[in-house]
């Protein structure tokens, strides 16, 4: 089993060559980001993740058009922006948790199609306000589609339920078996993203996930292939801040890194 782990491009305001330095210099095996569609902007960017040595995961989250027909083509559009990229996978914010099932399952075809023609694997995140927001329908849709992967990020169903999802272990486990990749980051059960994973108030919630992603990596490991998480905690308004100050509570840049010292010894 090889182990890779990747930083999140959300939240980064330096320079892209500046980012793409430091990101490299601080043990990460690639970036996981959205690419612009302009194909001269994407070509540099690619060109720069390429002269540091940085694996790309491309990610889709412009889900911002109302009509379903409309969300439709900007689907395939960006689909195909990203697969032009060859990235090592494409993880998809999929679908709108007000769309129709059969709409959003129309989405998840489209992809199939793109990643069987392309032979690049197109993952769907488990993510508030997608089509796989909560663990009922995700179930419902690996039920439809055996086949479908999941990026697994288990702090939007945490907040979504309410719970750390004690209540929910059979469909969990389902979801646990479709994981292709992991976003690492730490929700409770009002809301995605704790202030700093390191402080002793969130152990117990830190170690529910780890025994959450300790079955993924079980499942990558008898299969003998790449496990890949991003450490996937984000800025304002994920991060929260202190009022009237507006400072941050933790440094984002900081928490990512000791998540991914945290899944190095853990996975390595």
């Amino acid at each position: 089993m090889e182990l890779q782990i990747f930083c999140p491009h959300w939240g980064n305001e330096r320079p892209f060559p500046e980012f793409c330095a430091r990101v490299k210099e601080s043990g990460y095996d690639g970036v996981e980001m959205d690419l612009p569609l302009p194909p001269r902007k994407r070509r540099d960017m690619l060109k720069i993740l390429q002269d540091h040595g940085l694996l790309l995961i491309g990610q889709y989250w412009q889900s911002l058009e109302p009509s379903f027909a409309d969300h439709r083509e900007m689907y395939k559009r960006y689909l195909d922006n990203l697969i032009e990229a060859e990235p090592v996978l494409i993880n998809g914010q999929t679908g709108k948790d007000y769309f129709s099932f059969s709409q959003n399952m129309a989405l998840v075809k489209i992809a199939r199609q793109r990643s069987e023609a392309s032979g690049i694997r197109i993952l769907h995140e488990t993510h508030r306000g997608k089509f796989l927001y909560n663990l009922p329908v995700c179930v419902q849709a690996l039920k439809e589609d055996p086949d479908m992967e999941l990026t697994f990020d288990a702090s939007h169903w945490c907040t979504v339920h309410e719970s750390m999802l004690e209540d929910q272990e059979p469909a969990l486990k389902k979801a646990i078996r479709a994981a292709g990749h992991v976003h690492a980051r730490l929700g409770f059960p009002e809301g995605p993203q704790v202030n700093d994973p390191s402080a002793p108030e969130w152990t117990a919630v830190r170690e529910r996930f780890f025994s959450w992603w300790d079955q993924i990596v079980q499942r990558q490991s008898k299969r003998g292939g790449v496990v890949r998480f991003t450490t996937e905690f984000g800025p304002w308004p994920y991060m929260p801040m202190a009022p009237f100050t507006q400072k941050p509570l933790a440094d984002q840049w900081k928490v990512n890194l000791y998540m991914k010292e945290l899944l190095r010894a853990r996975y390595a």
